[in-house]
Order: structure tokens, then sequence, then C-alpha cells
């Protein structure tokens, strides 16, 4: 983790801990960027923060437990609408059933057979992961966050992770049709590079 994550973090911490204080007990927080650009890192490190100020632990969801596959970046994101989003900003719990990597189902008919999660609000709650911020999220965040990291960097991040690049050019089409269309970055209110 650099300094530039941490300056990043206790800056979104920071912010965080100001909505709390005007009232909000849920600011929503997406953190987006493509493939290995430091997300989960980043949230990590927020949530660390955020807990070492005597506030309670902020909710983390990874967007990797909600895609269907390796083709299913778009899947995820209807998902976490759908199940996540909508309920919490409709006052509602929101409940999901995370994708099992381990056993995804066959290849064509993958299926969201993992464990089975709920958040009803009550604190922060951050969500990263390609996909993140998106044109319907964006509108009911509090936070958001684009992460830039060269390709070379993140493609290196990605094997050193996945053992191979096997499903590397497959994912990276998905996030380049997905950020030409949804123009991420451009919703962000923070961008680290």
């Amino acid at each position: 983790m650099g300094a530039g994550t941490n300056e990043l973090a206790e800056k979104i911490a920071a912010q965080v801990l100001e909505l709390i204080d005007r009232g909000n007990s849920m600011p929503i927080v997406l953190i987006d960027g493509r493939s290995n650009s430091g997300k989960s890192t980043l949230a990590a490190t927020v949530k660390s923060l955020f807990f070492k100020q005597g506030e309670s632990a902020p909710r983390v969801v990874h967007m990797d437990d909600l895609y269907l596959g390796w083709n299913g970046l778009q899947a995820g994101v209807d998902y976490l609408q759908r199940f996540i989003l909508k309920p919490l900003t409709d006052s509602y719990i929101a409940q999901w059933r995370e994708f099992d990597w381990a056993n995804p189902g066959e290849p064509g008919y993958e299926t969201r057979n993992g464990e089975w999660r709920e958040f009803s609000g009550g604190t922060p709650l951050i969500i990263e992961g390609c996909g993140a911020l998106n044109q319907l999220s964006a509108p009911l965040a509090d936070v958001r966050v684009w992460l830039e990291v060269d390709q070379e960097t993140r493609h290196q991040r990605w094997v050193a992770r996945e053992g191979s690049a096997e499903h590397w050019a497959e994912w990276a089409a998905q996030e380049e049709e997905f950020y030409s269309r949804e123009k991420s970055s451009k919703l962000a209110d923070k961008v680290s590079e």
C-alpha cells in the first residue's frame, strides 16, 4: 500500500465521518477502476481507518462476489442495483447471494450458489470493484472514487493474483465496453493515479 493510497483512504474516512456527524447513518462509498487497480486495498484501508477512529466498521461489498463468473461483469452490476442498492435506498434490508468461484456451475449456466448475505444499514457501506460506479449507482452514493493505474502494472498484479493471464483478455474486453458506455471515471468525485 503506497502513501497515495493511505492519503486517499484518510480523506475518504474523514468525509464519511463528516457525513455521519451530519446525520447520514449509512454513507455509501463506491470505489471503482479497472482490474487490479487497488480497489480492494483502498476499501480495506478505509474500513480500518474508520474503525480505528472509534466508529463501527463499515460494511464492505466486493463486486467479485456479485459477478457471474468471468463473463459476468454486467450481471454483477445489475445484481448490485437490484438486490443491494435499490432495497437500501428504499429503506429495506438488502439480501443477496454471493457467487462461489470454486463452484460456479456449468459454463454458460453460471449460478449464484455461495453464501447468503444481508445488510440493513446503520453503518457506512463501501462497494468496491469493477462496475461499482455507474450511471445508476452514482446518484445513490455519497463518495465516488475512481482509481487509475497503468495497464502494465495491472497486468502484473493480475498474473500474481490469478497465477496466469488466462482470463485477462475477456475481462478487459468487458471492462472496455462497460466503461465506454458508463463513463465511470467521469462520475467520480475523487480520482487517484
